[in-house]
């Protein structure tokens, strides 16, 4: 179901929509962790490469099914050729698993926004205190209902109105966020007790320069791996959101330009979230700061707040702001994305989809929240990592389901459809589709080979490999 007026007003409105479901959580914490762990400057080059191939591909395919169809990502497959209907379904299963933690992530955020608003903040530097908080019962499910609240009025007011509207004002002020804090880490330094003095221009050369030493072919295959794992983060391809985003922007919009903008602004904030987190973790903490997931965030860089002394909590009030600002831009993708799937299932309007949808992402959150205290567990998943109830959602989500979709999706466009479909909707008004023929090569034999593998890994067969 398309309600009338569900479209973006123009490229501008789609592109900064689509960069701000692309630039969230994951793409600020984990890919300078990710940088860090993986030589630097070497897996910059490499997830560079794998942006102008894989993830142009994988992002113009999306972009052109969801404008070609008119459909959300549940219905689209479908239009493009019934047998491949099934398709859509999995698509549809991977914002469901990501909407019951995400607003759970964006609670944390919201609850260090506000210990830096309402104090010193102190005491979110302090050995412990992310695991009392969220292992606690009431705090985690308040802040979350405050996130999840904030995403739902969002979506609830529509594309243009709420989606378009909120990312045309948000999205310049988190790059200008981001900017200011990547400079003022460039210009830090620090003394340790024996003399040792570490500077911001010393971290970023850490980031920066590519490090070749002890790599090897093994160690070059984790590195592209890790590289391909954080372009489904960065770009949100193969999750059904980019196609549902996709449907609602219209036939005059220059296509190709609309996507190669969306690939400069993701890869961009990026790079500028690494320059705005590594400098800073390494001149206070050392390379040992560098932790991944909620431990960077979380843990390390409250650390790095209360050692800048006075513009500590200036700075951490900004950063967290930005962290929000980051994380509702996803979040309300990814339920909007859902909101249309079940518009076209039920054929119910916007507004009571919303509460269905809103219902299920309250409960299934609250049941992520008690998975840190009263519903814990911990469970060895194939990729040979230890998860609880939210690392199981993000692995069978992200790590599994994804490169799984964009496996069956390369082989469906590349050998079923043809990729001349996806061309021919590139160049609609008569534009010129440069990477054409890179296009036809990728989708058609790079995409399926590495796909499996990337799907192989994550599903614990990687020692077959």
């Amino acid at each position: 179901m398309k309600e009338k007026g569900s479209s973006f007003s123009g490229s501008i409105g789609f592109v900064l929509a689509a960069a701000g479901s692309a630039v969230g959580v994951g793409n600020i914490w984990r890919f300078p962790y990710l940088c860090a762990k993986d030589g630097g400057g070497l897996f910059l080059l490499v997830y560079l490469v794998l942006v102008l191939t894989f993830g142009f591909v994988l992002l113009t395919t999306d972009v052109a099914i969801g404008r070609k169809t008119k459909k959300n990502a549940l219905r689209a497959f479908e239009a493009l050729n019934p047998k491949w209907k099934f398709l859509g379904h999995l698509t549809f299963l991977v914002p469901a698993l990501i909407m019951t933690y995400y607003s759970v992530i964006g609670g944390w955020i919201a609850k260090y926004f506000f210990i830096y608003v309402v104090s010193d903040g102190k005491e979110a530097a302090a050995d412990g205190y992310f695991t009392s908080f969220i292992t606690s019962d009431i705090a985690p499910i308040v802040f979350m209902l405050i996130f999840l609240a904030l995403t739902a009025w969002i979506v609830f007011r529509g594309v243009e109105k709420g989606i378009e509207k909120f990312s045309r004002i948000i999205m310049p002020g988190l790059i200008l966020l981001i900017v200011i804090i990547a400079v003022f880490s460039l210009t830090l330094s620090h003394t340790d007790a024996d003399g040792t003095v570490r500077t911001g221009l010393q971290g970023l050369a850490v980031y920066i320069r590519p490090d070749f030493s002890g790599l090897t072919v093994k160690r070059f295959l984790e590195i592209l791996l890790d590289a391909m794992s954080q372009l489904f983060f960065s770009l949100s391809v193969s999750m059904g959101i980019m196609i549902t985003y996709g449907s609602y922007v219209k036939n005059e919009v220059n296509l190709n330009k609309a996507t190669n903008q969306i690939e400069i602004f993701d890869t961009g904030i990026a790079f500028l979230a690494g320059m705005m987190i590594i400098p800073a973790v390494f001149v206070f903490l050392g390379n040992d700061g560098m932790a991944s997931g909620p431990s960077l965030i979380f843990i390390s860089l409250p650390k790095v707040f209360e050692a800048m002394g006075i513009f500590g909590r200036p700075v951490a009030i900004l950063f967290f702001l930005m962290m929000g600002f980051a994380a509702l831009t996803s979040c309300v993708s990814v339920m909007e994305t859902l909101v249309a799937n079940c518009m076209e299932l039920s054929h119910k309007p916007r507004k009571k989809m919303c509460g269905v949808v809103g219902v299920y992402s309250l409960i299934t959150a609250v049941l992520i929240c008690l998975g840190y205290n009263k519903l814990y567990f911990e469970l060895k998943l194939p990729n040979g990592s230890v998860g609880q109830l939210l690392d199981v959602m993000d692995y069978i989500s992200n790590s599994f389901l994804m490169p799984f979709i964009s496996l069956l999706t390369s082989i469906l466009i590349g050998w079923v459809i043809g990729p001349d479909w996806i061309i021919g909707e590139v160049e609609r008004n008569g534009e010129h589709f440069r990477r054409a023929g890179l296009y036809r090569f990728m989708i058609r034999y790079v995409v399926p080979i590495v796909m499996l593998i990337l799907f192989l890994v994550s599903a614990g067969f990687a020692d077959w490999i």
